[in-house]
């Protein structure tokens, strides 16, 4: 027989008590490292937002939330980018100088956009703050006038945009749809909030 008993309770006891204190230190360890990611009021504030836009066919609109606000990715067709330079006359601001909203200098364009084909806006009314409809379907339609190209209408005061959100002359709403601070991160991620490398 060896010199050395082993005393099992005690050996049970030290296991027993050691997973215990793993199992408390870990409970105490997962909400401290929780606190290092951003806060649900940090992102409302005007975290980044990242989008993958790769499935958005040419004509779609996807919606998201930055800040709260809805912002608009619409990827243009090549007819509906062919109309925006015919509506300059028909608009308040076609190149975007107003100052209420700044539009970016990467968007001080006819598309207002980095990439021609899509256009990044926050989809709320410069009048009221309300949420326009799409109205991506050209011609005559209620509300709207018999030579439209498509845009958005706002149904609480008859705003109407066009596809790059510019608003139309002798409307209640005094400026275009804001362009938030985005970049492209690669050919299909968006990212809304910053603008670094835009």
């Amino acid at each position: 027989m060896s010199d050395q008993q082993v005393d099992q309770a005690k050996r049970t006891w030290l296991i027993a008590s050691s997973c215990a204190g793993a199992i408390g230190g870990a409970a105490v360890a997962v909400p401290f490292v929780s606190t290092f990611a951003p806060s649900e009021r940090a992102k409302a504030a005007g975290a980044a937002v990242e989008v993958e836009i790769g499935a958005l066919q040419p004509g779609e609109k996807l919606t998201v939330e930055w800040r709260g606000k809805p912002v608009w990715i619409v990827r243009r067709t090549p007819e509906q980018l062919a109309e925006l330079s015919k509506l300059d006359g028909q608009l308040a601001d076609p190149n975007s100088d107003r100052k209420a909203y700044p539009t970016p200098e990467y968007a001080k364009n006819a598309a207002r956009s980095i990439k021609p084909e899509y256009l990044v806006v926050v989809g709320i009314c410069s009048h009221l703050g309300c949420s326009p409809s799409d109205k991506f379907q050209a011609g005559p339609q209620p509300s709207l006038p018999d030579d439209w190209t498509g845009g958005f209408l706002c149904p609480c005061h008859g705003s109407t945009f066009d596809l790059a959100g510019r608003v139309f002359k002798n409307k209640p709403a005094p400026d275009n749809l804001e362009v938030p601070p985005h970049m492209y991160l690669s050919d299909t991620k968006l990212l809304i909030g910053e603008d670094k490398k835009a």
